[in-house]
């Protein structure tokens, strides 16, 4: 259930269209949907404006697409994440209209949720960053942002980012994802006056500690205004860098 479910569920009762009944056999599912081996929060889009998102990692077949299944019935879509590319394929092609993301790992069904104002900006330090600055974006479009994707763009090329920087100048939210030395996200924050959402990848070489390095560097960030997700969660930085772009407009009535 979301905003615009229940408003249409509401004024269809109010015009005598559907009864109470109907529509409370509809809402029964508070607070979750028990699926026996795994309960549904159909209702946290109302609660926090993200709908809950399926982790395909380790997940098997079998109860995978009974809760894809059960997302689609309540909000006519569904994001997963994390998923080998086989099983994108075939996930995709259970449901009509579903859509593989191959690099970003995802697959979604439905539309875009209501277009939100603004922009978005996402930084990939090198190409090897791109599947987890993926998950991000396509995480982000899914929610209704508008992507602006700067691939390539690391430290090693300062020219690359400057280049684009008065385009940078006008996002809500930067999100900078780099792995190796992790220094991208410091830079993009002395930059533009946006908040920076800064993702560490387990991008580079021995002394990189499969992405420790590169969080660490992000933590101790010498430029103010940036926060930290954990290695590879570009996930997680897309519902960060969401809900800081809600917040700096006003919030419509339900």
């Amino acid at each position: 259930m979301n905003p615009d479910r229940l408003k249409s569920l509401l004024a269809e009762v109010a015009a005598g269209t559907m009864s109470p009944a109907e529509a409370l056999s509809r809402l029964a599912e508070l607070p979750f949907a028990d699926l026996e081996f795994a309960k549904l929060d159909l209702h946290r889009e109302l609660r926090t404006g993200h709908p809950e998102v399926v982790y395909g990692a380790g997940k098997r077949w079998e109860d995978l697409v009974p809760i894809c299944r059960r997302f689609a019935e309540a909000h006519g879509r569904f994001l997963v994440t994390r998923l080998a590319a086989e099983v994108g394929d075939r996930l995709a092609a259970e449901f009509p209209g579903a859509m593989h993301h191959e690099r970003a790992r995802i697959v979604t069904l439905g539309g875009e949720a209501q277009r939100a104002e603004g922009e978005i900006a996402l930084l990939a330090a090198g190409t090897s960053d791109l599947p987890v600055a993926e998950e991000a974006a396509v995480c982000l479009e899914h929610f209704g942002h508008r992507v602006v994707r700067y691939t390539d763009v690391g430290v090693a090329g300062l020219h690359r980012l400057l280049d684009r920087l008065p385009d940078l100048r006008r996002a809500q939210v930067v999100i900078a994802v780099a792995g190796m030395d992790g220094a991208l996200a410091a830079l993009a924050a002395g930059l533009v006056a946006a908040p920076v959402v800064a993702v560490p990848t387990s991008v580079g070489y021995g002394a990189a500690f499969a992405g420790l390095a590169p969080l660490l560097t992000m933590l101790n960030s010498c430029a103010p205004g940036v926060a930290v997700v954990n290695i590879d969660n570009g996930f997680g930085a897309a519902v960060v860098a969401s809900r800081i772009a809600h917040a700096a407009r006003p919030t419509a009535p339900v």
